[in-house]
This record gives C-alpha cells, sequence and structure tokens, in this order.
C-alpha cells in the first residue's frame, strides 16, 4: 500500500495530511500497514499545544528517522518508544515534546495540509472536554 495523503479526523475536526515519505520513509511505510488507525487523543501532558495518543508498550517497528522535539504546527509525530511509552503527538501550536523523562523527539512523518484553521479549536475542545476520538484514514 503507499498513498501520499490521508484524512485524520479528532471529533468534529476533519484534517487532511501528507506522508513525509522522503524524509520518514520507514515511519510512513509502517504507519499505512495499520490503516484505517482509531484510537482516542487526549490532551498533552507537557509538550505544550499537542494533542498525544498514548500507546504503552505497542511496537509500531519503526526506528528513529527525521526526529525533533520542536513539532510545527500541525506536525504529527510517532515517538517509538524507548525512554517513554510509544505515542503519536499532534501539534496545534506551540509545542515542545516532552514526557516526564524530559525532552523526546519523534519521527515527524505527517503534515497537515488542509484544515490548519481548525487547529486552535481542535486543541481547545481536547482540553477542556476531554478525550476525543481519533482517526486516520486513506482519502
Amino acid at each position: 500500500m503507499s498513498a501520499s495523503h490521508l484524512q485524520v479526523t479528532v471529533g468534529p475536526f476533519v484534517f487532511e495530511a501528507r506522508f513525509e515519505l522522503e524524509k520518514a520513509p520507514e515511519t510512513c511505510r509502517v504507519f499505512q500497514t495499520f490503516l484505517p488507525f482509531r484510537n482516542q487523543t487526549i490532551h498533552s501532558r507537557w509538550s505544550g499545544e499537542a494533542v498525544w495518543v498514548p500507546l504503552g508498550d505497542f511496537q509500531f517497528g519503526a526506528g528513529f528517522e527525521n526526529h525533533t522535539c520542536h513539532p510545527s504546527r500541525g506536525d504529527i509525530l510517532l515517538y517509538p518508544g524507548g525512554y517513554s511509552e510509544t505515542e503519536l503527538l499532534f501539534a496545534y501550536g506551540s509545542s515542545h515534546f516532552a514526557s516526564k523523562m524530559g525532552a523526546l523527539a519523534g519521527n515527524h512523518f505527517l503534515t497537515l495540509t488542509k484544515g490548519q484553521e481548525q487547529l486552535e479549536a481542535m486543541g481547545k475542545m481536547v482540553l477542556w472536554q476531554g478525550a476525543q476520538p481519533i482517526a486516520f484514514e486513506l482519502v
């Protein structure tokens, strides 16, 4: 399966994102094998304006590539585990990826291409209303 775009839905908010195929080819390839991917997202505890999907000991099977501690607004990272639990981080504003262990670097493998104007409202909804369903689906 090879696709360059997917739809990301958080509660009532719908976004479109592109895979960072050149910068994070292994992460993109592995994540595509799990599509459609559905879970719950909660507001980040240490990473600033971001929501995250905690995945515990789940192993995606990808190592580190194109990793950063400083995602831009609309970037989605996969932290493959190690110092902290496996997780997805979706930055909606100013963010510095971290955990109780300190700074983390996650693989930047998705970048929003549509819906950026909804990011602040999405983040505030997750912050004030709690966990929301999140879905990643091919378009």
